[in-house]
């Protein structure tokens, strides 16, 4: 063979190039084997193993192709054989082979020959291993919007009812107050209620904030001291919606509500190199540091719900190295510190 074939020889897949089809297919296949994205994932499977000609084939025998089509009376049988018998079929054209996702089937792949066993069966491992991350992916992403969810439906009916009365209290000896807080109140339902996208910017939730920290400040008076600081070079920061406010709701009604006296909460926003760090530290009654822990891993008996999903939200999106720090002691007070990076692809406001 002449040195010019061997250069013009397909070369083998480096692992980069593994790990980057992996991905692409994954989320290719996260609607399905017979999705519109599908024959995306069929094109880049055939160009991964150098397939002749590539099929998926869901549990309804629907299908998508990339390569050549052989004809129905060839494929036909072999598709209804290899999704009734779940096991790999073999003929002249053709090899199928199911596709399991946790011992459950799945669909199959369809390989057309010329073409190795040992070829085809990596491929249709490949295309499982795919399904089960493009699944894992999906649940993570249902996750995250039920906790959002979750997160949108904890507004306190005791907060709502104290601050709606004391705003009544004062229609008729401070009018202007009393629609000042009105429309306080109005944008915090907004907020925290609306339909909102995935993600907001710092400069928002810190809006947030300081609409729920001046119906608190009117609910609570003189027992409530706030300090709102933030650096202007994080305000454009994209952060998933709701994550501030749940921590400052609950320094307030964990940590201020049941001390005697006044109470100080701290809210605070700063660039950390490439991160953006975000603080919530109130003077109030603390708690055991492992049962902050616990608080975190969702088990609060309730306490702090808004806390484990905001973290678990953090994770999700950032990765294990995120998510929420706390700090407390008992009649220490405590200190929710959230850090994120200023810049993450795909995380965009909406």
């Amino acid at each position: 063979m002449s040195e010019r074939a061997l250069s013009l020889r397909r070369s083998p897949p480096t692992a980069a190039d593994v790990l980057a089809a992996a991905r692409r297919i994954g989320d290719d296949l996260k609607d399905g084997l017979t999705s519109p994205a599908a024959r995306r994932a069929a094109t880049g499977l055939r160009r991964l193993f150098d397939l002749p000609g590539a099929g998926l084939v869901d549990v309804t025998a629907a299908s998508v192709w990339s390569g050549p089509l052989p004809p129905d009376k060839l494929v036909v049988p072999v598709i209804v054989e290899v999704l009734q018998s779940e096991e790999p079929v073999h003929t002249d054209d053709l090899f199928a082979l199911p596709l399991h996702v946790h011992d459950e089937l799945a669909g199959a792949l369809v390989v057309v020959k010329p073409v190795k066993n040992k070829v085809a069966q990596q491929a249709a491992e490949f295309v499982a291993e795919a399904l089960v991350r493009g699944r894992l992916e999906a649940s993570a992403d249902q996750a995250a919007q039920a906790e959002l969810r979750a997160l949108r439906a904890e507004m306190s009916p005791h907060f709502v009812y104290n601050a709606l009365t004391v705003i009544a209290s004062l229609v008729r000896s401070d009018p202007d107050r009393a629609r000042d807080l009105m429309l306080d109140f109005a944008d915090y339902t907004r907020y925290s209620l609306s339909r909102h996208g995935e993600y907001t910017v710092v400069a928002e939730e810190f809006r947030a904030v300081e609409t729920y920290l001046a119906l608190q400040r009117a609910v609570l008076g003189e027992r409530l001291r706030v300090q709102v600081r933030v650096a202007p070079e994080v305000l454009a920061v994209a952060v998933p919606y709701l994550v501030l406010e749940p921590l400052v709701e609950n320094a307030i009604r964990h940590g201020i509500e049941p001390r005697s006296g006044a109470g100080l909460v701290q809210v605070h926003g700063q660039a950390e190199g490439n991160d953006c760090v975000l603080s919530v530290e109130d003077d109030g009654v603390g708690m055991e540091p492992a049962r902050a822990a616990g608080i975190l891993a969702g088990n609060g008996d309730g306490t702090g719900l808004g806390l484990a999903n905001v973290d678990r939200r953090l994770r999700t999106v950032y990765g294990a190295w995120y998510g929420l720090t706390v700090e407390t002691a008992v009649g220490a007070g405590t200190r929710v510190i959230l850090r994120v990076p200023r810049f993450q692809p795909g995380v965009l406001p909406s």
